[in-house]
């Protein structure tokens, strides 16, 4: 089933010339786009040290998820599905394994992160901006769905673990969230 879909969504890739290269585009400048949106939310005057409080626990939560990756790359080798034949690739091959999606992990460690903290504005323009970047990873064909799907639980935990570690209004957090 994971082949299937993967290659149902990827079977759109190479029909138009304009998709591809939009998807391309997404699929590489979609994060750092992402990081960016969150970074500038750090000096926005509406519910300041909230918005603050949030933002890092975006960060933290992203860097979280992808060293959770690292340590998962380590057990899980997921050939690629351009080279098990599922998927036609658009970009240069990736010389790691497939499994999870750093991508999704990233993406979807933010839009939880803000979704824990209740801004719900914030947590949907994320969110969108997100499935756009994992629709754009299939559609390149450098990942199966269960690839997003496994990157999107990681981030997901990831950004749990920062909640319950990272409290609002803790010393360290009065003190991170006054710089600057």
């Amino acid at each position: 089933m994971d082949a299937a879909l993967t290659h149902w969504i990827n079977s759109a890739a190479g029909v138009s010339p304009l998709l591809d290269r939009i998807m391309i585009a997404v699929s590489q400048i979609g994060v750092p786009l992402m990081v960016l949106a969150v970074a500038l939310q750090w000096w926005l005057r509406t519910d300041r040290p909230h918005v603050r409080h949030a933002c890092l626990s975006a960060g933290l939560a992203f860097l979280l998820g992808l060293a959770v990756n690292q340590v998962i790359l380590l057990f899980v080798h997921r050939i690629r599905p351009y080279d098990a034949g599922v998927t036609h690739l658009l970009i240069a091959p990736s010389a790691d394994w497939s499994f999870p999606s750093d991508h999704a992990t990233a993406g979807m460690a933010i839009v939880a992160a803000f979704a824990m903290q209740a801004l719900p504005r914030r947590t949907l323009a994320f969110f969108i901006m997100a499935l756009l970047i994992c629709w754009s990873r299939l559609h390149i064909g450098i990942h199966y769905a269960g690839d997003i799907v496994g990157g999107a639980a990681t981030g997901a935990a990831a950004a749990l673990a920062v909640r319950l570690g990272y409290r609002e209004n803790s010393r360290m957090d009065v003190f991170a969230t006054s710089i600057l």
